[in-house]
């Protein structure tokens, strides 16, 4: 027989381009797949970052705009801490005044005998009280009418100085007393 000689080099040569090409054409598709995702992702997430950046925009306005807020509300409670400590002071002055109107009268009421005040001053709940008595034991019965009163408390006599001119026996007498509210039903 005959030598039969096939030579299948070009065919192997062929189907090697083929699938050289095949891979080649599959590769360049993966990669433009690929890609196209990559691109598709990066504007997915730069749309993502975009819409939370208008968000954060969005609550960074609204926070100022309530940071304002806030500051008038601090400044309206201020106001209204102000207004109500100003009421109180009036609601204060306006209770205490039948209190001085009825601690000028219990002045009246336990003024001794023979006894005459020159000056009166008010410091706090203290009240001095330089006056002028025929004698001393009219001093005596001044500060134990102030003890039995119960709108004052801790009568003491500063100083006692004798003065002629209203009298033999006559002193000017300085004293303090200080003011004590009674308690109401104990009022006289």
């Amino acid at each position: 027989m005959a030598d039969i000689k096939i030579n299948l080099l070009p065919w192997r040569e062929e189907l090697r381009e083929e699938k050289k090409k095949e891979f080649i054409n599959v590769f360049l598709g993966v990669v433009l797949i690929a890609g196209g995702i990559v691109l598709v992702m990066d504007r997915l997430y730069s749309s993502t970052i975009e819409d939370q950046r208008s968000r954060n925009q969005y609550l960074e306005q609204k926070i100022t705009i309530l940071e304002g807020r806030i500051e008038e509300i601090q400044q309206l409670q201020s106001k209204r801490n102000q207004l109500l400590s100003r009421m109180k002071v009036i609601q204060e002055l306006q209770g205490n005044r039948p209190i001085i109107v009825r601690l000028f009268d219990e002045i009246a009421k336990r003024l001794a005998d023979r006894v005459f005040y020159t000056r009166m001053k008010v410091t706090g709940n203290s009240l001095e009280i330089d006056g002028i008595a025929e004698s001393n034991n009219r001093i005596s019965s001044q500060l134990r009418n102030f003890s039995d009163s119960e709108w004052f408390d801790k009568p003491n006599v500063r100083g006692i100085v004798a003065d002629t001119n209203f009298g033999p026996q006559a002193s000017q007498f300085h004293l303090t007393v200080v003011q004590s509210t009674p308690k109401q039903g104990q009022e006289e």
